[in-house]
């Protein structure tokens, strides 16, 4: 984990969990993840969020994040999970953000029973 995200952490000791998103999956958000998990975090991986060079890269990484105890999610499913429900005072404004469907991000795979990774 890099040296500002452990400060931050340790400025906020009521922190209990993290969202993770961004590049190389298979080396950074793998790395930081277990090291926030090993620190007794909740970690959702934004896995529409979260990329690598390598499709199977990726895929492994997010199957072995699976495995370690994170949790992945969708930046849909994480928005509508912080907002709450419709009464939240921006829920009409944020449910505009997602109305319009996302492309395809190569992941409905990972969850279909075909997929080895998660046997």
């Amino acid at each position: 984990m890099v040296p500002a995200v452990q400060q931050e952490l340790d400025a906020r000791p009521q922190l209990r969990s993290v969202l993770l998103c961004g590049v190389e999956t298979q080396a950074c958000i793998l790395q930081t993840a277990l090291d926030l998990l090993d620190r007794g975090l909740q970690v959702h991986v934004v896995v529409d969020a979260c990329t690598s060079r390598s499709q199977v890269d990726r895929l492994v990484a997010l199957s072995r994040l699976r495995q370690s105890g994170a949790f992945l999610s969708t930046s849909e499913g994480l928005i509508f999970q912080l907002v709450g429900d419709a009464t939240h005072p921006q829920f009409k404004e944020i449910q505009k953000l997602v109305k319009e469907p996302s492309p395809d991000s190569g992941l409905l795979g990972l969850f279909q029973d075909q997929n080895p990774l998660f046997r």
